[in-house]
C-alpha cells in the first residue's frame, strides 16, 4: 500500500483554523502546516512561510487549545498577500502530528537483512 504524503491529506486533518482575515487555499494551509510542524518539533518560536503570493512569519504561541474534539498547539501567522496583510490563528492538530511522526518512524526503520 502506498504511503500518503502531506499533499494527499485534506488540510483540515493537519490544521484547524481558529480565525483568518484572509482566504486560505489548500496550498497555503499546507505551507503553514509545514512551518508549524517544524517549529513544534524544534521548539523554535518563529519561522517563515513563503508560498506563492503569501509571505510572512509563523509564531509558535506555545499554548494548547481544544475546540470540540480537535486539539493541539496553537500558532499565529502574519502574512502579506496580494490582497494586503492578514492574520491566521490555527491549531496544529494532534492527528496531523501523529500522522507525520508515524511516517518519520517508518522511514527511520532499518530494513532487516536476510541471510
Amino acid at each position: 500500500m502506498a504511503e500518503r504524503g502531506e499533499d494527499d491529506l485534506p488540510y483540515w486533518v493537519l490544521v484547524s483554523i481558529l480565525t483568518s482575515s484572509i482566504p486560505l487555499d489548500q496550498g497555503l494551509a499546507l505551507a503553514l502546516h509545514r512551518v508549524a510542524l517544524d517549529l513544534y518539533k524544534t521548539g523554535v518560536g518563529l519561522g517563515h512561510v513563503d508560498h506563492a503570493l503569501a509571505h510572512g512569519q509563523v509564531k509558535n504561541l506555545k499554548k494548547e487549545a481544544l475546540v470540540g474534539t480537535v486539539g493541539g498547539p496553537v500558532f499565529e501567522a502574519e502574512l502579506d498577500t496580494e490582497r494586503g496583510a492578514g492574520l491566521v490563528r490555527f491549531i496544529l492538530t494532534r492527528q496531523g502530528i501523529e500522522l507525520f511522526e508515524a511516517r518519520e518512524a517508518a522511514t527511520r526503520r532499518v530494513p532487516e537483512l536476510r541471510q
